[in-house]
């Protein structure tokens, strides 16, 4: 099973639906909130790039933000990913 992971901040509306799409899809994930985090963000932005929440990964690979995830829900590409993990 696909190791799925959100990093999230609050109050974040995109993260709120976000955790809604994975939610009503049953998939399960870790969610790591950098709200009061200053050095987890350093180091997310590092790794990514990014500095917008959320930011989601499957198996260490960036899906991207919340529309990055809704457009791989909708295409097929969500389930893809998590089939070939």
């Amino acid at each position: 099973m696909a190791n799925v992971v959100m990093y999230s901040s609050t109050p974040c509306p995109f993260c709120s639906q976000a955790k809604a799409l994975l939610n009503a899809r049953e998939i399960a994930f870790e969610e790591i909130n950098l709200g009061m985090d200053a050095d987890g963000r350093a180091a997310l932005l590092e790794k990514t790039g990014m500095m917008t929440f959320p930011q989601i990964f499957i198996d260490d690979d960036l899906v991207g933000g919340f529309q990055e995830l809704m457009a791989a829900d909708q295409s097929g590409k969500l389930a893809e990913l998590l089939n070939e993990a």
